[in-house]
């Protein structure tokens, strides 16, 4: 058996762990990323052209990490002459009080302001507003699969490495370092190892106390737009009983609108989802009720997993010499570059401690 020795080792070449890298090799480490699958792969939660870039939080430690996520998106900078922010602005409305929204944005200088249904409406025709709206301009998506991609040329400029089909089958520790198991046969060493391997977190770190994750398969849908119609990115809290949850959504450039209900799918097994759509009919009836902007006959579903924890909230934490990092799916993408400062702080200072809320148990 081989053995090999790195600084800092990071387990999931998702948005999380190459996020974390780049942190890493902003800061004069070369660390390692080590993914199961291909570059470009389907498996977990990070693929597809765009993701949102949703703003429309209350709480202090989302806010925190939201001002450390924009400036690390902000320091990556221009990507094929664009930056990976595409802020074409958010609507948040329904069932939710969206006025505490407001407050706690302005707080922090994110622009933020209230309008009626009437007012939304006629901004947005392509959206039914029931109650008042609040709008954010500072918002809109990310270019996921660009941000991917500009995050690795990051790494490897840096010195850093990213081995793409590389599974990792264990991570123990011993007095000296975080000790990994390939599934070829060979054991890397490493000072530090971050572990961001989403749905794949609790069968890697099964022992190091994480609380339940939750693993599911969502199904949301890109639909046709029916007229040129301009479109931010929405957050509808429905009432309860009428829909199965919260729906989201965004344009995608070149797939249409994204629309999608928030944490509805089947629980499964990351190695063997069935690929099965779920809540089909109910998010055609849904956009027909409130998206008039779109054909809801146009559906074309796409696959992804969601990793949560019951209260929602992220795990960014340290046991030993492992990091752990999980718990993102259904809101976490946008938070990336944040992310990777807070994990990239615990990797290098075994006194960091991320927010209470983010804590391990």
């Amino acid at each position: 058996m081989t053995q090999d020795a790195v600084d800092v080792a990071v387990v999931g070449g998702g948005v999380m762990g190459l996020a974390t890298a780049w942190e890493l090799v902003r800061r004069g480490h070369r660390p390692v990323v080590l993914e199961r699958f291909a570059r470009g792969h389907t498996h977990g939660a990070s693929h597809g052209a765009t993701r949102n870039f949703n703003n429309a939080y209350a709480e202090e430690h989302y806010l925190d990490l939201l001002t450390l996520a924009r400036a690390g998106w902000d320091a990556l900078g221009p990507v094929d002459g664009a930056p990976l922010l595409r802020l074409h602005g958010l609507v948040t409305h329904g069932d939710v009080d969206v006025a505490s929204v407001q407050a706690a944005l302005v707080s922090r200088g994110i622009p933020a302001e209230l309008l009626t249904a009437s007012e939304a409406a006629l901004r947005w025709p392509g959206i039914r507003f029931a109650t008042d709206v609040l709008w954010s301009a500072d918002a809109g998506v990310v270019r996921a699969a660009d941000a991917l991609r500009e995050l690795e040329r990051r790494i490897l400029a840096g010195g850093g490495e990213v081995r793409w089909e590389t599974p990792v089958e264990r991570i123990g520790q011993d007095p000296a370092s975080a000790v990994l198991a390939l599934s070829d046969g060979t054991t890397l060493r490493a000072g530090t190892v971050v572990v961001t391997a989403g749905a794949w977190s609790a069968k890697l770190l099964g022992g190091i106390g994480l609380p339940p994750l939750r693993v599911t398969e969502e199904t949301p849908a890109h639909f046709r737009p029916r007229a040129d119609v301009p479109w931010p990115s929405f957050n509808h809290y429905v009432s309860a009983g009428t829909y199965p949850a919260t729906v989201y959504g965004m344009p995608t450039p070149g797939e249409g609108v994204k629309v999608g209900f928030h944490q509805v799918g089947d629980e499964v097994d990351p190695d063997a989802r069935p690929h099965r759509t779920t809540h089909a009919e109910s998010l055609r009836e849904y956009v027909r009720e409130w998206m008039p902007g779109l054909d809801p006959d146009s559906a074309v579903h796409l696959s992804c997993t969601y990793t949560s924890t019951d209260d929602g909230d992220f795990v960014l934490d340290r046991r030993g010499r492992v990091v752990v990092g999980a718990g993102f799916s259904g809101h976490g993408f946008k938070f990336a570059t944040g992310v990777g400062a807070v994990l990239a702080d615990l990797a290098l200072d075994p006194s960091a401690r991320a927010a209470d809320p983010f804590r391990l148990p």
